[in-house]
Protein backbone atom coordinates (compact mmCIF):
# COMPACT_ATOMS: atom_id res chain seq x y z
CA UNK A 1 0.00 0.00 0.00
CA UNK A 2 1.28 3.46 -0.89
CA UNK A 3 1.84 6.04 1.81
CA UNK A 4 -0.84 8.65 2.36
CA UNK A 5 1.64 11.41 1.49
CA UNK A 6 1.29 10.44 -2.17
CA UNK A 7 -1.86 12.50 -2.91
CA UNK A 8 -0.26 15.74 -1.71
CA UNK A 9 2.90 14.97 -3.68
CA UNK A 10 0.80 14.20 -6.74
CA UNK A 11 -1.09 17.48 -6.38
CA UNK A 12 2.12 19.47 -6.05
CA UNK A 13 3.57 17.65 -9.03
CA UNK A 14 0.60 18.81 -11.05
CA UNK A 15 1.24 22.42 -10.13
CA UNK A 16 4.91 21.97 -11.00
CA UNK A 17 3.88 20.56 -14.36
CA UNK A 18 2.05 23.80 -15.07
CA UNK A 19 5.14 25.83 -14.22
CA UNK A 20 7.38 23.77 -16.50
CA UNK A 21 5.17 23.71 -19.60
CA UNK A 22 6.89 25.31 -22.62
CA UNK A 23 4.68 28.24 -23.51
CA UNK A 24 6.48 29.31 -26.65
CA UNK A 25 4.45 26.93 -28.81
CA UNK A 26 1.12 28.44 -27.84
CA UNK A 27 -0.64 30.37 -30.58
CA UNK A 28 -2.44 32.61 -28.08
CA UNK A 29 -1.60 33.82 -24.56
CA UNK A 30 -2.03 31.04 -21.99
CA UNK A 31 -5.18 31.33 -19.90
CA UNK A 32 -5.41 30.15 -16.34
CA UNK A 33 -8.72 29.39 -14.73
CA UNK A 34 -9.84 28.38 -11.23
CA UNK A 35 -13.11 26.55 -10.67
CA UNK A 36 -15.00 26.18 -7.39
CA UNK A 37 -17.94 23.78 -7.11
CA UNK A 38 -20.26 23.11 -4.17
CA UNK A 39 -23.75 21.87 -3.36
CA UNK A 40 -25.29 18.72 -1.91
CA UNK A 41 -24.22 15.10 -2.33
CA UNK A 42 -26.78 12.32 -1.81
CA UNK A 43 -25.86 8.62 -1.52
CA UNK A 44 -27.55 6.26 -3.97
CA UNK A 45 -26.07 2.90 -2.99
CA UNK A 46 -22.90 1.74 -1.26
CA UNK A 47 -22.35 -2.03 -1.03
CA UNK A 48 -19.38 -3.30 0.98
CA UNK A 49 -17.66 -6.64 1.63
CA UNK A 50 -14.17 -6.65 3.17
CA UNK A 51 -12.28 -8.94 2.64
CA UNK A 52 -13.79 -9.25 -0.80
CA UNK A 53 -14.03 -13.04 -0.73
CA UNK A 54 -14.77 -13.83 2.96
CA UNK A 55 -16.40 -10.76 4.52
CA UNK A 56 -20.12 -10.08 4.98
CA UNK A 57 -21.88 -8.21 2.21
CA UNK A 58 -23.87 -5.26 3.58
CA UNK A 59 -24.99 -1.81 2.48
CA UNK A 60 -24.12 1.53 4.04
CA UNK A 61 -27.31 2.97 2.53
CA UNK A 62 -29.85 0.13 2.86
CA UNK A 63 -28.76 -1.73 6.00
CA UNK A 64 -27.34 1.42 7.61
CA UNK A 65 -28.46 4.98 6.90
CA UNK A 66 -25.84 7.25 5.34
CA UNK A 67 -26.51 10.98 5.53
CA UNK A 68 -26.35 13.42 2.64
CA UNK A 69 -23.81 16.21 2.98
CA UNK A 70 -22.47 19.43 1.56
CA UNK A 71 -19.41 19.11 -0.65
CA UNK A 72 -16.73 21.25 -2.23
CA UNK A 73 -14.43 20.62 -5.20
CA UNK A 74 -11.58 22.83 -6.42
CA UNK A 75 -10.01 22.69 -9.87
CA UNK A 76 -7.28 24.74 -11.56
CA UNK A 77 -6.49 24.68 -15.25
CA UNK A 78 -4.18 26.14 -17.85
CA UNK A 79 -4.77 26.29 -21.58
CA UNK A 80 -1.20 25.96 -22.81
CA UNK A 81 -2.26 25.95 -26.48
CA UNK A 82 -5.58 26.60 -28.24
CA UNK A 83 -6.14 22.83 -28.28
CA UNK A 84 -4.27 21.65 -25.16
CA UNK A 85 -5.49 22.08 -21.58
CA UNK A 86 -3.95 20.79 -18.33
CA UNK A 87 -6.14 20.40 -15.24
CA UNK A 88 -5.58 19.70 -11.54
CA UNK A 89 -8.52 18.69 -9.32
CA UNK A 90 -9.04 18.16 -5.59
CA UNK A 91 -12.36 16.49 -4.77
CA UNK A 92 -12.79 15.37 -1.14
CA UNK A 93 -15.81 13.37 0.03
CA UNK A 94 -16.74 12.13 3.52
CA UNK A 95 -20.15 10.72 4.48
CA UNK A 96 -21.29 9.48 7.89
CA UNK A 97 -23.82 6.73 8.58
CA UNK A 98 -25.43 4.88 11.47
CA UNK A 99 -27.98 2.18 12.25
CA UNK A 100 -28.56 -1.43 13.29
CA UNK A 101 -28.22 -4.53 11.13
CA UNK A 102 -30.30 -7.64 11.89
CA UNK A 103 -27.46 -10.02 10.95
CA UNK A 104 -23.85 -10.39 12.15
CA UNK A 105 -21.16 -8.66 10.12
CA UNK A 106 -17.61 -9.82 9.53
CA UNK A 107 -15.76 -6.70 8.42
CA UNK A 108 -12.02 -6.38 7.90
CA UNK A 109 -11.21 -8.99 10.55
CA UNK A 110 -13.67 -7.73 13.18
CA UNK A 111 -17.01 -9.37 14.12
CA UNK A 112 -20.01 -7.13 14.83
CA UNK A 113 -23.01 -8.99 16.35
CA UNK A 114 -26.52 -8.58 14.94
CA UNK A 115 -28.63 -5.63 16.11
CA UNK A 116 -25.65 -3.76 17.52
CA UNK A 117 -25.74 0.02 16.99
CA UNK A 118 -23.13 0.77 14.34
CA UNK A 119 -21.57 3.89 12.89
CA UNK A 120 -19.82 4.23 9.55
CA UNK A 121 -17.50 6.74 7.92
CA UNK A 122 -17.08 6.55 4.15
CA UNK A 123 -14.22 8.66 2.77
CA UNK A 124 -13.31 8.99 -0.89
CA UNK A 125 -10.84 11.77 -1.65
CA UNK A 126 -9.76 12.21 -5.25
CA UNK A 127 -6.71 14.01 -6.62
CA UNK A 128 -6.44 14.23 -10.39
CA UNK A 129 -4.08 15.49 -13.08
CA UNK A 130 -5.61 15.68 -16.56
CA UNK A 131 -4.56 16.58 -20.08
CA UNK A 132 -7.24 17.24 -22.70
CA UNK A 133 -6.99 17.83 -26.45
CA UNK A 134 -9.59 19.96 -28.21
CA UNK A 135 -10.84 17.97 -31.20
CA UNK A 136 -13.15 20.84 -32.10
CA UNK A 137 -12.85 24.39 -30.74
CA UNK A 138 -15.69 26.27 -32.39
CA UNK A 139 -17.75 29.22 -31.21
CA UNK A 140 -20.84 27.06 -30.78
CA UNK A 141 -19.42 23.57 -30.24
CA UNK A 142 -16.41 22.31 -28.30
CA UNK A 143 -15.33 18.66 -28.16
CA UNK A 144 -12.34 17.46 -26.19
CA UNK A 145 -10.80 14.17 -25.15
CA UNK A 146 -7.79 13.29 -23.03
CA UNK A 147 -6.33 11.32 -20.13
CA UNK A 148 -6.58 11.62 -16.35
CA UNK A 149 -4.31 10.17 -13.67
CA UNK A 150 -6.43 9.85 -10.54
CA UNK A 151 -5.10 9.24 -7.04
CA UNK A 152 -7.80 7.57 -4.98
CA UNK A 153 -7.42 8.05 -1.20
CA UNK A 154 -10.32 6.03 0.25
CA UNK A 155 -11.35 4.37 3.49
CA UNK A 156 -14.39 2.76 5.11
CA UNK A 157 -14.60 2.60 8.91
CA UNK A 158 -17.19 0.63 10.90
CA UNK A 159 -17.48 0.99 14.68
CA UNK A 160 -19.81 -0.18 17.43
CA UNK A 161 -19.88 -1.96 20.79
CA UNK A 162 -16.42 -0.70 21.67
CA UNK A 163 -14.92 -2.11 18.47
CA UNK A 164 -13.77 -0.39 15.29
CA UNK A 165 -12.21 -1.45 12.02
CA UNK A 166 -10.98 0.75 9.19
CA UNK A 167 -9.96 -0.35 5.73
CA UNK A 168 -7.90 2.19 3.77
CA UNK A 169 -6.78 2.16 0.17
CA UNK A 170 -4.58 4.52 -1.83
CA UNK A 171 -4.02 3.88 -5.50
CA UNK A 172 -3.56 5.44 -8.93
CA UNK A 173 -6.28 4.91 -11.54
CA UNK A 174 -6.04 5.92 -15.24
CA UNK A 175 -9.23 7.45 -16.66
CA UNK A 176 -10.49 8.84 -19.94
CA UNK A 177 -11.27 12.55 -19.81
CA UNK A 178 -13.90 14.07 -22.11
CA UNK A 179 -15.77 17.31 -22.77
CA UNK A 180 -18.77 18.22 -24.92
CA UNK A 181 -20.00 21.82 -24.79
CA UNK A 182 -22.76 23.42 -26.86
CA UNK A 183 -23.26 27.19 -26.83
CA UNK A 184 -26.89 27.73 -27.82
CA UNK A 185 -27.06 31.46 -27.02
CA UNK A 186 -24.55 34.30 -26.58
CA UNK A 187 -24.49 33.77 -22.80
CA UNK A 188 -25.71 30.17 -22.25
CA UNK A 189 -24.15 26.80 -22.98
CA UNK A 190 -24.72 23.17 -22.08
CA UNK A 191 -21.75 21.36 -20.58
CA UNK A 192 -21.21 17.58 -20.49
CA UNK A 193 -17.83 16.72 -18.95
CA UNK A 194 -16.16 14.02 -16.91
CA UNK A 195 -13.69 11.23 -16.27
CA UNK A 196 -14.54 7.55 -16.74
CA UNK A 197 -13.03 4.10 -17.23
CA UNK A 198 -14.01 0.44 -16.90
CA UNK A 199 -12.02 -2.78 -16.51
CA UNK A 200 -12.65 -6.34 -15.28
CA UNK A 201 -11.39 -5.30 -11.83
CA UNK A 202 -13.80 -2.37 -11.49
CA UNK A 203 -15.00 0.90 -12.93
CA UNK A 204 -15.16 4.63 -12.20
CA UNK A 205 -17.32 7.45 -13.56
CA UNK A 206 -17.41 11.09 -12.49
CA UNK A 207 -19.60 13.03 -14.94
CA UNK A 208 -21.44 16.33 -14.80
CA UNK A 209 -24.23 17.82 -16.90
CA UNK A 210 -24.61 21.55 -16.31
CA UNK A 211 -26.09 24.76 -17.66
CA UNK A 212 -23.43 27.48 -17.85
CA UNK A 213 -24.06 31.23 -17.85
CA UNK A 214 -21.19 33.48 -19.00
CA UNK A 215 -21.64 37.13 -19.87
CA UNK A 216 -17.98 38.20 -19.95
CA UNK A 217 -14.50 36.73 -20.26
CA UNK A 218 -13.78 36.81 -16.52
CA UNK A 219 -16.57 34.80 -14.89
CA UNK A 220 -18.81 31.82 -15.64
CA UNK A 221 -21.53 30.36 -13.42
CA UNK A 222 -23.26 27.00 -13.65
CA UNK A 223 -25.89 24.78 -12.09
CA UNK A 224 -26.24 21.08 -12.76
CA UNK A 225 -26.04 17.46 -11.74
CA UNK A 226 -23.04 15.20 -11.21
CA UNK A 227 -22.88 11.43 -10.81
CA UNK A 228 -19.99 9.67 -9.08
CA UNK A 229 -20.15 5.88 -9.45
CA UNK A 230 -17.85 2.89 -9.45
CA UNK A 231 -15.95 0.43 -7.34
CA UNK A 232 -13.74 -2.64 -7.27
CA UNK A 233 -14.25 -6.37 -6.92
CA UNK A 234 -11.25 -8.46 -5.82
CA UNK A 235 -10.24 -10.80 -3.01
CA UNK A 236 -9.31 -7.87 -0.74
CA UNK A 237 -12.16 -5.42 -1.36
CA UNK A 238 -15.67 -5.49 -2.74
CA UNK A 239 -17.19 -2.01 -2.80
CA UNK A 240 -19.48 -0.39 -5.35
CA UNK A 241 -21.10 2.97 -4.68
CA UNK A 242 -23.13 5.68 -6.39
CA UNK A 243 -23.50 9.30 -5.30
CA UNK A 244 -25.70 12.05 -6.73
CA UNK A 245 -24.48 15.64 -6.69
CA UNK A 246 -26.64 18.73 -7.18
CA UNK A 247 -24.15 21.48 -7.85
CA UNK A 248 -23.50 25.14 -8.31
CA UNK A 249 -20.16 26.32 -9.63
CA UNK A 250 -18.18 29.41 -10.51
CA UNK A 251 -15.16 29.69 -12.80
CA UNK A 252 -12.74 32.62 -12.72
CA UNK A 253 -10.53 33.19 -15.78
CA UNK A 254 -7.23 34.81 -14.87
Amino acid sequence: MMKTKLPLAFFLAGLLTFACVPLAEAQSPPKWFVDLESGGVFPGYCDVRIPGDTGTLFSLTDDLSTDSSLFIRVRAGLRIHPRHTVLVLFAPLTLDGAGRVDFPIEYNGVSFPANMPLESVYRFNSYRLSWRYGIKEGKQLRIGIGLTAKVRDASIEISGGGQASKNSNVGVVPLLNFLLEWRFSPVLRLLFEGDAAAAPQGRAEDVQLALVYQKNEKWAFRVGYRILEGGADNDKVYNFALFNYFLVGVTAYL
